[in-house]
């Protein structure tokens, strides 16, 4: 039995020096090292004796004939977007590619979201330089990189798994949101994705297989297939009963998710401080504690990438039995959804505002926006300013600006801004001036290099390099607020212009 495990596996083992398939331009750095090793042909079973058919690597992809291009695949359709489905125009892939990650990280909310509906949207693919599929990798990675593990999942599932680039970020989703187990039973039901001896332990151990998992781990360190920290990792996940008591490993500095849950499932979890953000989702499991959901849950919604309405169900699982932050916070915000969900007036008044500020010092202002925004004007009025300012911060803010009558200078604008409509700025206030000439019915020429995109049709990248100039707060370059403005109106994007306006207005 142990020939017959032992021989098929040598026969991967053969092709560890092989050369990786050329990565796409956007690839990140803590991808699990999936395609190290790709064989020709699918390993054989334990049963199966072993056949060497071919000395040469293959490139496999699998895609059903007359499949639309990845590139093309998308979760939105164009009538929900409202973008042009030829976006990318001529465009290059490696010049979106460098358009998709020069918008930062830390944009605003409505251009982050402006962002992720991009990267999600049905378009069709560039007409330039750059292989079919490789737009949809960077897309991918894009929104890996941002925490929107659940888009990316849901790209990947539209399009199939189709090569092993696509596969290595299938499987690290699935590790991050805990269906490791759909990974590995895809991994053995798709031919010709060959993962490398790691991973191909994970999912031994996982499938119940310890013996071949074993085997192959010593055979893998025999041959010097696996580096000393693999190693170490991998004999404690399969017994660590027997390094009870022992030293705790080193922490890895920039560990990949199958490190990260093998780290978990041996006792020593990796603390979110340093984690990129996508591995926030590993940590809100329901197995996992309440304070460490938590944590996880408030990183990924200050980034925009958890829906608030997920943060509230964590905040609401229990009551808070001690003080401090984050305990303070969520008794703020249970006090306040009690009240509204009451429809009790006096008491919204009364909590609203410690609420508002607990999660303003937690720079959550957005998602409580979101979350209670319109519901605060629908049981106390749109005459408290903080309340109706709350509530322009959320997807509500033109329905809540036509029930106003404003009674002061600042009001106004507010509700000229969500109307769409600002023509007298503030006196002496030079935001509110870039934003009158933003929305100006003439507004200043866009810079040459911005006009001579939109002339020659790159409508994508003019509109990526809006989105990585606009100022993230009001210090920024006004003059880039206002071609800003301008180009997301001209191109039909209203609504992001108005609700970017109002973010800088009432929290830059």
């Amino acid at each position: 039995m142990w020939t017959r495990l032992f021989l098929p596996l040598i026969c991967c083992l053969a092709w560890a020096g092989a050369s990786v398939a050329e990565e796409p331009l956007s690839a990140i750095d803590w991808l699990s090292d999936i395609a190290a090793t790709p064989p020709a042909q699918p390993l054989p079973s334990a049963t199966e004796a072993p056949v060497a058919r071919s000395a040469a690597i293959e490139k496999v992809t699998v895609q059903p004939l007359g499949a639309p291009s990845p590139d093309a695949v998308g979760l939105l359709p164009r009538a929900v977007t409202g973008l042009p489905a030829n976006l990318w125009g001529s465009s290059s892939v490696a010049d979106l590619s460098r358009a998709i990650n020069a918008v930062p990280e830390d944009a605003i909310p409505p251009i982050a979201d402006l962002l992720k509906k991009i990267l999600i949207a049905e378009l069709d693919p560039p007409l330039g330089d750059g292989r079919p599929g490789q737009l949809f990798l960077v897309r991918i990675d894009a929104l890996m990189a941002r925490g929107a593990v659940e888009e990316a999942t849901g790209l990947i599932d539209r399009a199939g798994v189709t090569d092993t680039q696509v596969f290595r970020r299938f499987f690290d989703l699935a590790l991050l949101t805990g269906r490791e187990d759909q990974a590995c039973t895809r991994l053995k039901a798709t031919p010709g994705i060959t993962p490398s001896l790691s991973v191909r332990i994970f999912c031994l151990a996982r499938d119940g297989d310890w013996p071949a998992a074993a085997v192959t781990l010593r055979t893998a360190e025999a041959l010097d297939q696996v580096s000393n920290a693999e190693i170490e990792l991998l004999t404690r996940f399969l017994d660590p009963e027997l390094f009870a008591g022992e030293p705790p490993l080193p922490r890895p500095t920039r560990p990949s998710p199958l490190t990260f849950r093998m780290m978990e499932a041996i006792g020593e979890p990796l603390p979110l401080a340093g984690l990129p953000l996508a591995f926030s989702h590993g940590l809100m499991r329901p197995n996992l504690g309440w304070k460490t959901r938590i944590a996880a849950a408030e990183r990924l919604a200050k980034a925009g990438a958890l829906d608030p309405n997920a943060l509230l169900g964590v905040y609401t699982e229990r009551q808070p039995a001690a003080s401090g932050a984050p305990w303070d916070r969520i008794a703020a915000v249970q006090a306040l959804d009690a009240a509204l969900m009451n429809g009790d007036p006096k008491a919204t008044q009364q909590r609203f505002r410690e609420a508002w500020q607990a999660m303003r010092e937690a720079a959550l202002s957005p998602a409580f926006a979101e979350l209670y925004g319109a519901d605060l004007v629908s049981v106390i009025g749109a005459e408290t300013p903080e309340a109706f300012h709350i509530a322009l911060l959320s997807p509500d803010y033109e329905e809540v600006a036509l029930q106003v009558s404003p009674t002061d200078v600042h009001s106004q604008f507010l509700v000229d801004v969500a109307r769409g409509q600002p023509r007298q700025p503030i006196d002496g206030n030079a935001l509110s001036q870039a934003i009158v000439d933003g929305f100006a019915d003439s507004p200043p020429p866009l810079s040459s290099a911005q006009q001579g995109r939109l002339d020659n049709g790159l409508v994508g990248e003019a509109l990526l390099q809006t989105m990585a100039d606009l100022p993230t707060d009001v210090n920024g370059d006004l003059d880039n607020l206002v071609g800003g403005l301008s180009l997301l109106r001209q191109i039909g994007l209203e609504d992001v212009a108005r609700k970017t306006a109002l973010y800088l207005l009432l929290l830059g």
